[in-house]
C-alpha cells in the first residue's frame, strides 16, 4: 500500500510559509526567468522591429513580484541600457558591456544562458550581428 495520497492530500491544505512576503531569491527569480522564456508564445507577439533603434516591452504579469520585460536590439543601434538583476539572449546576436573594478568588460551573450547582475549594477547591452537581438529580462520588485 503507498501512503502518498494521504500525504498529498496533508500538504494540499498547508500553506507554505511567508509565501507572500519574503523577497524572491537570485534562484527564484532564474526560474521565473526560464519559465518566461520556455512560453515564447505568450510574449512573442509583443516584439517589434524598430529598425531605427532598441526597444524595451514591458510585460504584464498580474500578481507577479517581479517585474519583466523584453528588449529588442536593433542592429547599428548603440544599445541599451539596464539594470535588471537577470537577463537572457533568447534570439539573435547580442553582447554586453558592463563596467567592473578593472574597467570596462564586454561579453557576448549566448542564447539560453542566464547572466546574472550584482544590485543595481547598470550594464548595457547591444545587437553583436548584423540582424535583431531579443532579450529577456527580470528584476525584483521593492
Amino acid at each position: 500500500m503507498s501512503a502518498a495520497p494521504e500525504i498529498a492530500r496533508l500538504a494540499f491544505g498547508v500553506p507554505s510559509p511567508a509565501a507572500g512576503s519574503a523577497p524572491l531569491t537570485i534562484g527564484a527569480l532564474a526560474r521565473k526567468l526560464q519559465l518566461i522564456a520556455s512560453s515564447p508564445e505568450r510574449w512573442w507577439g509583443l516584439v517589434r522591429f524598430h529598425t531605427a533603434r532598441s526597444e524595451r516591452i514591458d510585460l504584464d504579469l498580474p500578481g507577479a513580484r517581479y517585474a519583466a520585460w523584453l528588449v529588442v536590439l536593433a542592429p547599428g543601434d548603440p544599445g541599451h541600457y539596464c539594470d535588471c538583476d537577470l537577463m537572457m539572449l533568447v534570439a539573435g546576436e547580442a553582447a554586453e558591456e558592463s563596467v567592473a573594478d578593472g574597467g570596462g568588460v564586454t561579453t557576448d551573450l549566448k542564447a539560453g544562458r542566464a547572466r546574472v547582475h550584482g544590485h543595481g549594477q547598470v550594464h548595457q547591452i547591444r545587437a553583436a550581428g548584423t540582424g535583431f537581438a531579443v532579450t529577456l529580462h527580470v528584476q525584483a520588485s521593492a
